[in-house]
Formats: structure tokens, C-alpha cells, sequence
């Protein structure tokens, strides 16, 4: 999963400012119009977006970028079904790569998605291997 790139965006023009500013002021209702049709914005997201706004409101540049989510062994042994144990062997053969937080191993979530793909197509491999061998024997 790779990630986009931050984006900046120069503060606003000091009379656009203002007015956001007056607009933001006392107000936690956002409405969200994506080609004209109105989105009401999940708390996490509407805080996120109110936040946005008062920077530009305050004439700041603003940078946007994402996070990519890191997992526990725990979390990851989880989400790829196998056991945590299992899953720090791997990542002590260097087979899913590994960041530390301290002494804590935390692993992206891509690596694991992508550890699970390769996993369908090497199954996929071995079943068609089967069925060839199969059909080669009378």
C-alpha cells in the first residue's frame, strides 16, 4: 500500500481568512457536498475537517499526508491467521519486515496484506501442480 504523497496548501488570503474564521466561529456543523449531493461526516472526520479549516482561517499553510498502520505481532498474527509466535519467526528469518518501537516489533499492515497475497498464489501454484499431476497419471 503505498502512501500519497503530503500535499500543502499556502494559507489563505487574509480576507478569506476572515471570513472562514467568522464562519468557523461557534459552529461544529460541517456539511459536505461531494457533485452536489450533501455527506454528513463520521465525528472523526468532521474533526478533522474543522481543524483544517481553522489553520487556513488563521492564514497558516497547511500539510495533509497519511499514516500507514503499524500492528502489534499480536494484531498481525490476527489479521493473517496464523500464531504470534509463528509470525515473529518469520520476522526473525526477515520473511515480513519488522520496525521496532523500543523493544516492541510493530509491522505494517501492507506487509502483512501482501505476505497473505503471496501466500493465495503460491496455494493457487500448488493446486494447479496437483491437478497437472493428476491428470499426467493414468
Amino acid at each position: 500500500m503505498a502512501l500519497i504523497a503530503p500535499r500543502a496548501t499556502a494559507g489563505l488570503p487574509a480576507d478569506e481568512a476572515r471570513n472562514l474564521a467568522r464562519a468557523l466561529q461557534d459552529s461544529n456543523d460541517i456539511t459536505v457536498f461531494v457533485d452536489g449531493t450533501v455527506h454528513r461526516l463520521p465525528n472523526e472526520a468532521r474533526d478533522a475537517v474543522v481543524d483544517l479549516l481553522a489553520r487556513l482561517s488563521r492564514g497558516e499553510t497547511v500539510t495533509v499526508s497519511s499514516v500507514e498502520e503499524m500492528l502489534t505481532t499480536s494484531q498481525a498474527a490476527e489479521l493473517a491467521g496464523i500464531s504470534h509466535t509463528y509470525l515473529r519467526n518469520m520476522t526473525d528469518r526477515g520473511e515480513i519486515p519488522v520496525e521496532y518501537r523500543g523493544t516492541h516489533r510493530r509491522i505494517r499492515q501492507a506487509a502483512i496484506m501482501a505476505w497473505l497475497e503471496t501466500q493465495k498464489k503460491k496455494q493457487a501454484a500448488e493446486a494447479d501442480n496437483a491437478s497437472d499431476e493428476n491428470k499426467a497419471t493414468p
